[in-house]
């Protein structure tokens, strides 16, 4: 127990625990609010998920909780099982349960693959999402309908006929969140010097209390026992799914900016177990779901946190907070909850790159917008999947484009002086083809017997396939090889292989497409193999 918490940082993790306690209480209220579950459901889930994430994760100074592409995902979720709570939060049992599982299962690793422009299209998507569903709140209105479309239509509305004391708290909690003192930022953090200045002012100007929080239930949650039917089944396990997904890609990019900034390694497995138990936990006692939180893990670590103490330590002050302060929550203004949400879209949409994308790939730019669109109208997990896959499908085009430009005459290998002479005396009867750009893959395979056929036409006596630099090749590959090897025995031209490693060799053989390659024209050596096309075409060097 001592090696797992370590005590060595205790000062620095209870700080550092202790200010990322209070910067989430202010989001867990909006988050849980946003969602459609209610704010206590925020506020818990930042509980469960904190607590257990911290403590049986592999990120050390890693605060997890709600987060904005997890509420956004949830508030969905939420929407579509008609907000029935063992349905919802069956889904979120099950999802924890999915990340348990994927973490067994050692799946960490490829999760954290998938490629930056897909997760910058993805992360700005959530922004705008976050965005878009808060700027009717803060004019006092709610968006007719669940989406974004319904949301953006209700803006126009919204704007023309504000609730004013309601936009007046929120103007002003949109403003300390953007515009709070450096200087102050130490002491009080920018969301809740909103929430409390926003409350009080909105107390003071008669903000309307159906347009508050409300009366909110104290104590501790009551558990929510989950609930299946053949009906249900498929959308309570396509939601789990989603939110599993989501939660693990969101906590471990956390993850990676938390090794950045402390210069440790995570374990990528061993996290997403953390978070499946707190997922688990929150959706038994009815919480919103939660993953590793960017914002309150980069304060933590700022303020000294390094260990899973610190991580534990905020979620017992937001457990104090609850027991102790709860029925003050209830005259915080929806208003003010959605300004500070304005921010968290904000930050959360990727500027950085969006500002110096025209001057990188214009292929990277065009997938991060398309990413961008599909968050917005269509999914998430759409999105991501797409994105996923034409950024794979475009990577397989780069390096085929490669391994067949490799191949033409003008691509000179690293000769020996013999092997020279003997390519020069052949005077072009003798072709060398140097695979020379890695793995040999199904993107190369569709015109690799077309270039090998148009270099290797009329006075071609002998071909010589060198395979030194390709440590391996997939089954599109090795049909291609299939072919050109026969190709050349039809027509009666002499065929060599050369630097075939024991993967490839084993690779053809098991599919049976070496048969067209005679067993004295393999070769070790390159030397070797153009010394025999050489006798073959009757050259003496």
């Amino acid at each position: 127990m001592s090696k797992w918490l370590d005590l060595g940082n205790l000062r620095g993790d209870l700080t550092g625990g202790l200010t990322a306690g209070i910067v989430a209480l202010p989001l867990a209220l909006a988050f849980g609010e946003a969602s459609g579950a209610g704010p206590m459901a925020g506020l818990w889930g930042a509980i469960f998920v904190g607590f257990f994430a911290a403590f049986l994760g592999g990120t050390g100074a890693q605060i997890s909780g709600p987060t904005g592409p997890m509420v956004v995902v949830f508030a969905g979720v939420f929407s579509a099982l008609s907000g029935n709570p063992a349905l919802v939060f069956t889904a979120v049992i099950l999802a924890g349960l999915l990340q348990i599982l994927m973490g067994f299962l050692k799946l960490g690793q490829y999760i954290s693959l998938v490629p930056y422009p897909v997760v910058s299209g993805f992360m700005s998507g959530i922004g705008v999402i976050i965005i878009s569903l808060q700027v009717s709140r803060m004019f006092g209105h709610e968006p007719d309908g669940a989406g974004t479309i319904a949301a953006f239509a209700a803006i126009p509305d919204a704007i023309g006929n504000p609730v004013l004391p309601a936009l007046g708290v929120g103007v002003l909690a949109l403003a300390m969140v953007f515009f709070w003192p450096k200087s102050l930022a130490r002491y009080v953090p920018p969301p809740l010097a909103a929430l409390v200045t926003g409350t009080i002012v909105g107390q003071a100007i008669a903000v309307p209390a159906e347009l508050t929080l409300g009366a909110i239930p104290e104590g501790l949650p009551s558990m929510v026992l989950p609930a299946l039917s053949r009906e249900t089944f498929m959308l309570v396990l396509e939601a789990a799914v989603i939110l599993a997904l989501l939660g693990s890609i969101d906590s471990l990019l956390t993850s990676l900016v938390a090794d950045t900034m402390t210069g440790t390694r995570h374990k990528s497995n061993q996290e997403l177990i953390g978070q499946g138990v707190g997922n688990a936990v929150a959706g038994l006692f009815g919480s919103i779901p939660g993953a590793g939180a960017t914002m309150r893990t980069v304060v933590n670590i700022r303020s000294g946190g390094a260990t899973r103490i610190s991580g534990m330590m905020h979620s017992l002050v937001l457990v104090t907070i609850v027991l102790a302060a709860a029925p003050l929550a209830a005259a915080i203004p929806h208003a003010v909850l959605a300004g500070i949400l304005v921010k968290v879209g904000y930050d959360i949409i990727d500027w950085t790159y969006l500002k110096r994308a025209h001057a990188g790939p214009r292929w990277d730019l065009l997938l991060t917008i398309l990413v961008l669109l599909l968050t917005v109208f269509l999914d998430l997990i759409t999105a991501v999947a797409v994105g996923v896959v034409l950024a794979a499908l475009a990577f397989v085009k780069q390096m085929a484009d490669l391994q067949l430009k490799i191949l033409d005459p003008g691509h000179i290998p690293d000769f020996e002086p013999e092997e020279r002479a003997i390519l020069d005396a052949a005077n072009a009867r003798v072709a060398l083809f140097d695979f020379a750009g890695g793995p040999l893959s199904f993107g190369a395979a569709a015109d690799l017997g077309h270039k090998v056929r148009e270099r290797a036409k009329d006075g071609i006596v002998a071909v010589v396939l060198d395979f030194t630099r390709v440590p391996f090749i997939d089954l599109s590959a090795a049909k291609a090889v299939e072919t050109i090897a026969c190709d050349a025995r039809k027509a009666g031209k002499a065929l060599y292989v050369t630097g075939m490693n024991s993967a490839v060799a084993a690779t053809l053989s098991s599919l049976h497409a070496d048969h067209c390659i005679a067993a004295d024209a393999r070769f070790e050596r390159r030397i070797d193999a153009l010394r025999d096309a050489a006798a073959k075409a009757g050259v003496r060097v």
